[in-house]
């Protein structure tokens, strides 16, 4: 059986932005292929704040970071990062410490065989990693213990607010 030959960046892109509004379930390899072909980011370009979200690939996770009213991340250093800030009742933002069993922090982390941005939370073995797919925008996939289910990942992605 042959792999499909290596996107390019710019195929890469392109592919993000298709995958993104497809309605039903994205298939995981056809987002791995979309990550591998991405540039790596460093922790220092994370800093600001982030509004995220999520595809959707059947992963046990699909569906409850909305449930809980997530509305994306906040990078103030690489030692002060909220990451699940969510809207309560009012539509008020806030760190949900208590989903996130703390806070996190920001690093520069191997995964895949490349160094990349990396968040660490506090209180869980989960590490979301990140690669740039433009300007505004990174791809994410949430790793660790506590992330990977069945041998699969969370697949999300983060705009710059």
């Amino acid at each position: 059986m042959t792999s499909a030959p290596a996107l390019s960046r710019a195929e890469a892109q392109a592919r993000f932005t298709e995958l993104r509004s497809v309605t039903g379930l994205v298939d995981d390899a056809e987002l791995d292929a979309v990550w591998a072909a991405l540039d790596t980011i460093r922790p220092e370009e994370m800093l600001g704040a982030w509004k995220g979200d999520e595809f959707v690939t059947g992963h046990p996770v699909n569906g409850m970071l909305a449930k809980a009213g997530w509305f994306g991340k906040t990078f103030t250093s690489r030692n002060d990062v909220q990451p699940l800030i969510c809207r309560n009742a009012d539509g008020e933002l806030f760190s949900n410490t208590k989903l996130g069993k703390g806070e996190a922090s920001l690093w520069a982390v191997e995964f895949r065989g490349e160094v990349t941005a990396s968040m660490v939370y506090d209180g869980q073995a989960v590490i979301d990693h990140f690669k740039r797919v433009d300007d505004t925008t990174v791809m994410g996939i949430m790793n660790g213990k506590a992330a990977v289910v069945d041998g699969r990942y969370l697949y999300f992605l983060l705009e710059r607010v």
